[in-house]
């Protein structure tokens, strides 16, 4: 079978190459085009169509601004499944752009698969119109969607377990030890001196954004040792830039390393996002930070338009606030290292979230999400 992948950032390279891999222990004759990044190029044995790195705009005014780039993106996205003529279109995340080649690829008769649904539960719910429409079958790696789409919609999806577990528990198997992790990120192995994880997201503006405010709020709690996870999609020197023309000091910069970074830190300052539920998988206490800008105008605009009572991961699977969200103007420099503060030591709050990760745990299940996605998908084509 011919299968056209398609993920546009870090995340879903990382979903898709589990899922690559999973589909081609199931079809020994597995061919794959995809868009994507390394991890999927080293599962499908072939370099990608269109790399993440270039897809990865975020919001009204970048995409705008990159319209006539990701219009060039959508037609060679059409032309593939017209040369090529795919036997399925497995589509990750991304909606923006995986709902318009979903329709493009139903018109041709091409039987469409969603693995990891769009947050309609969140917002753009009319997003589910479209779904409905174009995609054979969604397969659900967050256990409360089921329930979601059945009840309001009256469609019908599976939950086929999360990958971070199983991806968690792989890289860790490489993870080196604590010392030697101290000596190569060029910091103190030094109990006195906590590591702090400083993860500002994978897409530029929010690095932009929440970068500084996360590496002050380390500086006015002071004894911490700030290291940023640098996504490998973005390039050293914009990270460096980024301090500098905010009066940072520079810190520690390792590339394509975050979970294990996340995992020798003490506590870990997250971009909201698919790095908060790694956070909480690998089992570090963690300050959700979103800061986009920090308009109070902004943040009752999107609590307007958000359905849900949290952003983070792990609140949602729980629906409880496990971890602390500091939105928009609430992420400050004071109101970041008030929650650093508390979490450093052996704190109530510090125990009270990593029984919140348990229960997280508990819900998600130890299922292999890609193995069984990938089973229904052969199934689904056979």
């Amino acid at each position: 079978m011919k299968y056209f992948v398609i993920a546009g950032e870090a995340s879903g390279d990382i979903h898709a190459a589990q899922l690559i891999s999973a589909l081609r222990r199931c079809d020994a004759h597995a061919d794959f085009r995809f868009f994507g990044g390394d991890l999927m190029a080293d599962a499908a044995g072939r370099a990608p169509i269109v790399h993440y790195r270039n897809m990865a705009y975020m919001g009204f005014l970048e995409v705008a601004r990159h319209l006539r780039e990701i219009l060039g993106f959508m037609r060679t996205a059409r032309r593939c499944i017209d040369e090529w003529q795919p036997d399925a279109v497995v589509l990750v995340d991304y909606p923006s752009f995986n709902l318009k080649v979903a329709k493009y690829a139903h018109s041709k008769g091409v039987r469409t698969f969603y693995f990891i649904s769009p947050k309609v539960w969140a917002w753009k719910e009319h997003r589910v119109k479209q779904i409905k429409r174009y995609i054979t079958r969604l397969y659900s790696i967050l256990p409360f969607e089921p329930r979601f789409f059945e009840e309001r919609h009256q469609y019908q999806v599976e939950y086929v377990g999360n990958p971070t577990v199983k991806e968690i528990a792989e890289a860790r198997l490489h993870f080196v030890p604590f010392g030697q992790f101290c000596t190569e990120a060029g910091i103190r192995a030094d109990a006195a001196s906590p590591v702090v994880a400083v993860v500002p997201g994978s897409r530029r503006k929010e690095i932009a954004d929440n970068l500084p405010v996360m590496i002050r709020a380390c500086e006015a709690v002071g004894g911490v040792q700030p290291v940023i996870a640098a996504a490998p999609s973005v390039d050293a020197s914009f990270y460096h830039r980024v301090l500098y023309e905010n009066g940072c000091t520079d810190y520690p910069l390792v590339a394509g390393r975050t979970m294990e970074i996340v995992s020798h830190a003490r506590v870990a300052l997250v971009t909201s996002g698919t790095s908060t539920l790694e956070t909480a998988v690998i089992g570090t206490p963690q300050v959700v930070c979103y800061r986009m800008g920090g308009s109070k105008i902004l943040y009752n605009f999107y609590k307007m338009l958000l359905k849900v009572r949290f952003v983070s991961l792990p609140n949602l699977i729980v629906d409880a606030p496990v971890v602390k969200e500091l939105l928009m103007h609430q992420c400050s420099v004071e109101s970041v290292a008030a929650e650093l503060r508390a979490l450093l030591p052996d704190s109530d709050a510090r125990r009270a979230m990593l029984d919140g990760y348990a229960r997280m745990s508990a819900i998600l299940g130890t299922a292999d999400s890609a193995a069984t996605a990938a089973s229904r998908i052969v199934d689904n084509l056979r």
